[in-house]
């Protein structure tokens, strides 16, 4: 029996396509890298959707603007509105915000923004290891995460500060279950302070989902943490100290090749795209 079949869509200048299909066959799914103007059967061929990261139409106007006005993006809305999960990672971030699916209060309008980090001292990309937490929250990543769960996970962007003009409207969106993740400290806490925050979101937003909760977008790439040998050895966590254990245990180096943090992220969408192909 074939594996369920999910899309990553390819829009021009993303350079993430490729080891995004590779991870979530990690997962269970057939991952097939799908160009932006290919075919207008998506939704009948796929049961799944992923927008990669990198540099969609290389940013001109701001992140993700151009590509969100795409023929195949009304596509990926007629997929979300049946249900269909949907990860935008990065630059698939910020196209789903700016084509209104997330967090889709208010149809087609946009209603907040990635906007460029707000760094102490400087700005431009930034490019780091943070955690984030889970809230527990409705989207899709409650199949594989606990509320209260912390990840590292990596960051690599230009314009990733989840904001609105209105503050309260992310406290709304917390209180709605519309924030899956949150940027941690040491502790575990919810921070929107740098550098456990690295863009200066407001109130710490490391994902948006919608009010459904199949389509989310986030700014960590959970892609480059789906092996544990791509987590960096001086980070404090479980996962450094486990791949510093498989590295002495395993000449091989066989067991560096285990489930890495990201792979939960990953795990928990291809879930999804299974229940839905059941």
């Amino acid at each position: 029996m074939s594996s369920p079949r999910a899309a990553v869509i390819q829009f021009p200048g993303v350079n993430c396509e490729y080891e995004a299909a590779r991870a979530l066959g990690e997962v269970g799914l057939e991952a097939v890298v799908v160009r932006w103007n290919e075919g207008k059967d998506l939704l009948g061929r796929y049961a799944g959707f992923v927008l990669p990261g990198g540099f969609s139409y290389q940013d001109r106007v701001r992140g993700g603007v151009i590509a969100s006005r795409d023929p195949v993006v009304d596509r990926l809305r007629q997929a979300a509105d049946g249900g269909a999960p949907i990860l935008g990672i990065c630059n698939g971030a910020q196209i789903l915000v700016e084509a209104a699916l997330v967090p889709g209060w208010a149809g087609d309008r946009v209603e907040t923004a990635l906007a460029p980090n707000r760094i102490p001292g400087r700005t431009g990309y930034h490019c780091a290891w943070v955690e984030v937490r889970h809230t527990g929250a409705l989207s899709f990543l409650q199949r594989t995460l606990e509320e209260g769960e912390v990840l590292p996970l990596p960051v690599a962007h230009g314009e990733g500060r989840f904001h609105s003009e209105e503050r309260g409207f992310f406290a709304e969106l917390l209180e709605a279950g519309q924030i899956p993740l949150q940027y941690a400290d040491r502790s575990g806490a919810a921070s929107e302070s740098f550098p456990y925050c690295p863009n200066g979101s407001l109130l710490g937003a490391a994902a948006l989902c919608n009010r459904e909760g199949n389509v989310v977008a986030m700014m960590p790439h959970p892609e480059r943490a789906a092996w544990l040998h791509q987590v960096p050895d001086q980070i404090p966590s479980r996962w450094a100290s486990e791949k510093l254990r498989m590295s002495k245990g395993d000449p091989s180096g066989a067991g560096l090749f285990a489930a890495g943090p990201g792979r939960k992220i990953l795990a928990a969408f291809a879930a999804a795209v299974k229940e839905r192909c059941s």
